[in-house]
């Protein structure tokens, strides 16, 4: 998802990456589903300019990310937008170099969130997938009011929205000769959820421009949607395929931008498929 999220928004606003990197411009970033907390404190860690926002409905998946993965504490939120523990212990502050200060952890439910909120986010990631490995319909359907909100939400000239998607295919494997797929098709599911995201953050009359594709995560059965404003949407083949090689391009300089742990490329090339 980081990798597809930052050399998407790359493409579209190079320099804001590059300088929200040195710490010279904010971007502003929402995470809704915390888990362990990983992926917003890697933004928050290798992106000095990255004022990070998380959304999370479950306190104890909250508490379990601060005791057993060592995510900051100071970074939980009050529901009246303060500081839960205000006062950083000695030991913490040298720890987190910062990296703290810029992380801010809502226990809400992600509708009433967007909803409420009047901030403007560069890059949102939505992870929330619930203990039954259901995404819930309110965060998809196309009419629902969370969905038909975020385009609100979302930067006009350049944001970017990066959805985690299981795969939702039905293979059928007691065959002599099963299907061997390099990455999971889109099931009819995932097919549904992507054209909902695309239609209400693209066509819109603040925001015609944009495309949307997804990628197959490595190693899982994972879909990853990005949907992106700020390029003229791709009309043929050609086109894309110029869209696949700018998305290629900027994968590899974010990844030294950023220094990256790992190759950003293996997430943007595989199973890219555009959403018509």
């Amino acid at each position: 998802m980081v990798s597809a999220g930052l050399a998407t928004i790359s493409s579209s606003n190079y320099d804001l990456v590059k300088n929200a990197v040195d710490g010279k411009q904010t971007m502003n970033i929402l995470c809704i589903g915390h888990g362990g907390g990983s992926i917003p404190l890697f933004l928050a860690s290798k992106i000095r300019g990255a004022v990070v926002h998380i959304v999370e409905i479950d306190p104890i998946v909250i508490s379990a990310s601060i005791q057993a993965m060592g995510f900051p504490a100071f970074s939980v939120m009050t529901p009246s937008s303060k500081r839960a523990c205000p006062k950083l212990s000695p030991i913490d502050e040298v720890l987190w170099k910062g990296t703290h200060e810029r992380l801010f952890l809502f226990n809400s439910d992600a509708e009433k969130f967007i909803l409420e909120s009047t901030n403007v986010y560069d890059l949102i990631f939505i992870d929330a997938y619930d203990g039954e490995d259901i995404f819930p319909h309110k965060l998809w359907e196309p009419c629902s009011p969370f969905v038909q909100a975020l385009g609100n939400r979302l930067h006009p000239d350049h944001g970017a929205v990066v959805v985690n998607l299981h795969a939702d295919v039905d293979l059928v494997v007691d065959t002599p000769n099963p299907p061997v797929f390099s990455f999971l098709p889109m099931g009819k599911h995932v097919s549904q959820v992507c054209h909902a995201y695309k239609d209400a953050l693209l066509e819109t009359e603040s925001s015609s421009n944009g495309f949307a594709y997804t990628v197959s995560v490595p190693w899982v059965c994972n879909t990853s949607l990005v949907v992106c404003r700020g390029f003229d949407r791709p009309e043929d083949s050609s086109a894309w395929s110029m869209v696949l090689n700018s998305l290629m391009s900027k994968a590899l300089l974010v990844e030294k931008l950023v220094d990256m742990p790992f190759s950003c490329l293996q997430y943007i090339k595989r199973g890219f498929t555009p959403v018509d």
